[in-house]
């Protein structure tokens, strides 16, 4: 191609980005989704925005180790850069291949986002970035590299200079410009640099190795050691300010060979091993832990059914009620709040929005219950996944010191979902069975996106990956940390890679390398996550157990469950016996006080009989059925009402008894009749009395009916699930962003469309102005014509826009044109454009 044919280089990024094709400029908006919030109105806009400080740093924070690395090459590369310089920079004198291999995809996503422009041979990174990676002493570069020798000897006066360049061996110059340049190409001379430091004494060179890979500023006196001495004679030390020194940029280079980093990471570390597994052992425990999930939220649900915790004042679960609920759950309090946060996730539970307002279960609860036991893991699987809010954070301190409190305010953060999925695509990357090391899955999502100043200090994606590990595992999600088959389908992932010899296991616990990159696991819409949930729930249906319609009665008053009971028959078993151990297997306990509670509950003794008798895999034990003969004789005998609160008994001996115990002395009991007493307590107290003293009354009504006591469920208003927390802007779907990119398109072909000489204002962004009759007379001659013009409008809401339009009519106060830049026919009222202006006839 030659010199005329070739396109001009860019001046601009605006230049840059009106060079670039609709994919591009796609790709671009997808990486950078706040560029079109709102949507520029042309491609010099979009460029302005896409400099801005807080753009730059949210794209710099999203960009891998090692495309990072190249922009701050870059920074401290010339400015404009060729290719062979920021080459030289990542690779050195040795020329690392797998570094000249990865700088071409690096250099290509900074293109892509707008963060560099140019050719290779004129490479620029956008001003904000290299004024937020450059070096300086408020600032220093994550290179270690300081100031260059021009920008060093800035202050420096002419004399000093010129013994410096004398000092270095080399010749004097007319002045400071030349000199600084001499020097400059001594010190980026590899031989004659190489020269220079042999003649160094051996104390010289060991200080410019304490500051080579920086930081590369030192202190000195003010009469410096001899070894400072020969080192600020020939300008490889150059004071910056009184007491202060730095290396500088070209010498740090020559002695680190080249390279603007210690340690290039072109290659992501890979994701290791601890042990590798039989994928139906990972499916088995996993499909174990499920269960597990499943029965924890019922059982806290169960424990909140007539309603939970109070709500505090400002907001979530107080301190008392999360260890109540860990209590009650048997695991230690962050597994607690874990659990209630996920059913508050799931749209289990919320506050019931009462004058003392209390957390309780939603109505969905219910509907949730009726769900196969794989649809309603599925339901609470898809609910984690995209949560913000961390439970993990409870118990921490927010920014105003004040204690993070389950279910309370303050627990979201924006940027968990994504760590969540990026894991567990890590895992998905493994082969079947691999469970990884934790350390090596941290190394990774550190590399793709490394700590950046106080991000150093609290390492939140370190610990959102922690904790995303963990979670997966109670939840089923992975078992003996590996990846299941139904956690697999549950991301929408392709089959597993096949395992090559190097990850053969003799045993569960050995510790294998494994070596390859991850599959792609995509971010799944919501219709596509529900299909993936639905393949997931039924992978894990035939490896849950079923449910039981039985249990094993002993003669020692315990009902042995081998498995998960069928609803009725937990409900049923749960209020006649007290649940006494938990496992594989539970255990239930009959006690007086348990039959009672279900005598209680509307139940007979031949109620109780018939049941246990209908569920029970042996014989009913003789000590049950006296047990429940026992206690149902005495249910009801005594009757207690309000009186304050009275006993009546057809038995007068058994009055006599309860007036005769020293126990009911706090009841305050006076004989009204042989077979009435009357107590000064409320019949609630009477009732726990009598019950204390041995005995089993029942509370009766004002008719002398005996009252049944039954749990009354409480349930909320329907309520919805949490909204995430979105880590800003969301990426744009296909259709926003093709409409999105034709309005820019349209707006730039506005803005930059030729004008006639004369008949348009200078091209500094303003709007044309022209009067009326002559804006009319214009339109009026284009109708005719067909030629298009160049307007300018403004809309009923005062915002003001450019737009190039091709008549059609003009009648009633309005024109009816081609609007060029909709890409659509359009009606303006004439009294609100500023002003017409005719195109260039080579315009377009």
């Amino acid at each position: 191609m030659s010199t005329e044919d070739r396109p001009a280089a860019p001046r601009s990024l605006a230049e840059a980005l009106r060079g670039r094709d609709d994919v591009s400029l796609g790709a671009l908006l997808r990486s950078r989704p706040d560029l079109i919030t709102p949507v520029p109105t042309d491609l010099t806009q979009l460029a302005t925005r896409a400099g801005t400080r807080a753009s730059v740093v949210r794209a710099l924070e999203r960009l891998d180790r090692f495309t990072l690395q190249t922009a701050e090459a870059l920074a401290v590369a010339a400015d404009p850069a060729a290719y062979d310089e920021l080459l030289g920079l990542m690779a050195g004198d040795d020329a690392d291949p797998a570094v000249a291999q990865a700088l071409p995809h690096a250099l290509g996503v900074l293109r892509e986002q707008a963060l560099v422009w140019g050719g290779d041979d004129r490479l620029r990174l956008v001003r904000t970035a290299r004024e937020l990676l450059a070096p300086s002493p408020q600032h220093p570069s994550p290179t270690g590299l300081g100031p260059t020798v021009q920008e060093a000897t800035a202050g420096m006066s002419p004399g000093r200079i010129q013994e410096i360049v004398t000092a270095a061996g080399l010749p004097s110059t007319h002045d400071s410009v030349s000199a600084v340049t001499s020097l400059t190409e001594l010190f980026t001379d590899r031989r004659r640099m190489a020269a220079l430091l042999a003649e160094a004494p051996a104390d010289s060179l060991d200080v410019l190795e304490r500051l080579v890979w920086g930081p590369p500023y030192g202190q000195v006196t003010a009469d410096p050691a001899p070894r400072l001495r020969w080192l600020l004679d020939r300008g490889l030390l150059l004071p910056t300010a009184p007491g202060t020194v730095v290396l500088p940029r070209e010498v740090a280079l020559h002695l680190r060979r080249g390279l603007a980093h210690r340690t290039p990471e072109p290659v992501p570390p890979a994701v290791e091993a601890a042990a590798v597994h039989h994928p139906q052992v990972v499916d088995s425990t996993a499909a174990g832990q499920a269960y597990t999930a499943l029965a924890t939220v019922e059982e806290l649900l169960k424990d909140w059914d007539e309603g939970g915790p109070a709500v505090l004042r400002a907001g979530g679960l107080s301190v008392r009620d999360l260890k109540r609920t860990a209590v009650a759950l048997d695991v230690p309090e962050p597994v607690a709040a874990f659990w209630v946060e996920l059913a508050y996730a799931a749209g289990l539970i919320a506050p019931d929005g009462e004058a003392d307002e209390r957390y309780a279960a939603t109505p969905a609860y219910d509907e949730w219950l009726e769900l196969p036991a794989a649809e309603r893991w599925s339901g609470l699987v898809t609910a984690w996944l995209p949560v913000t809010r961390t439970p993990g954070l409870v118990g921490g301190r927010d920014a105003k010191d004040r204690t993070l409190s389950a279910l309370g305010p303050g627990l979201d953060r924006s940027a968990a979902p994504e760590v969540r999925h990026r894991v567990l695509a890590l895992l998905a990357g493994l082969p079947e069975g691999a469970a990884p090391a934790a350390e090596s899955v941290l190394a990774r999502l550190r590399w793709e996106r490394p700590l950046r100043g106080a991000q150093r200090e609290d390492d939140l994606r370190g610990r959102l990956a922690e904790w995303a590990l963990s979670e997966a595992e109670m939840l089923g999600v992975t078992g003996r940390g590996a990846l299941s088959a139904h956690g697999r389908a549950l991301l929408g992932a392709p089959a597993a890679p096949a395992k090559g010899p190097e990850a053969e296991s003799s045993g569960p616990g050995d510790k294998l390398p494994v070596h390859h990159r991850p599959t792609h696991v995509p971010t799944l819409s919501p219709a596509e996550q529900a299909v993936a949930s639905a393949a997931a729930a039924r992978l894990l249906t035939p490896l849950l157990p079923e449910p039981l319609d039985h249990v094993l009665l002993q003669a020692d008053l315990t009902a042995v469950a081998p498995g998960p009971l069928r609803r009725p028959l937990a409900d049923m078993l749960g209020v006649l016996a007290d649940v006494e151990s938990k496992g594989g297997a539970t255990v239930y306990r009959f006690t007086p006080g348990s039959v009672r509670r279900a005598l209680d509950a509307g139940q007979s003794a031949s109620d109780l009989h018939a049941f246990l008798a209908a569920h029970s895999r042996t014989p009913v034990p003789q000590p049950l059925t006296y047990l429940i003969d026992d206690v149902a004789r005495r249910h009801g005998h005594l009757r207690v009402g309000a009186a304050s609160a009275y006993v009546r008994c057809d038995d007068d001996a058994v009055l006599n008894e309860i007036l005769a115990d020293k126990r009911a002395t706090g009841l305050g009991l006076r004989r009204l009749a042989p077979t009435v007493l009357a107590a000064q307590s409320d019949p609630a107290g009477l009732l726990e009395g009598l019950r204390a003293m041995g005995f089993a009354p029942a509370a009766e009504s004002a008719e002398g009916d005996v009252l049944i006591t039954r749990a009354h469920a409480h349930r909320t208003p329907p309520r919805t699930a949490p909204e995430p927390v979105p880590d800003g802007p969301p990426v744009p779907d296909d259709t926003l962003l093709a409409a999105a990119l034709r309005a820019i398109r349209a707006g730039d072909l506005a803005s930059t469309t030729p004008r006639k000489p004369g008949t348009a204002p200078e091209d500094n962004g303003e709007l044309p102005r022209t009067g009326s009759a002559e804006t009319l007379a214009t339109m009026q001659a284009a109708v005719l014509t067909g030629e298009a013009l160049w307007i300018g409008y403004v809309n009923a809401e005062g915002a003001a826009s450019q737009r190039v339009i091709a008549p059609i009519r003009v009648e009633g106060g309005f024109v009816t044109a081609y609007d060029h830049t909709a890409d659509e026919v359009r009606t303006y009222p004439l009294h609100r454009i500023t002003g017409v202006a005719e195109l260039a006839d080579d315009a377009g």
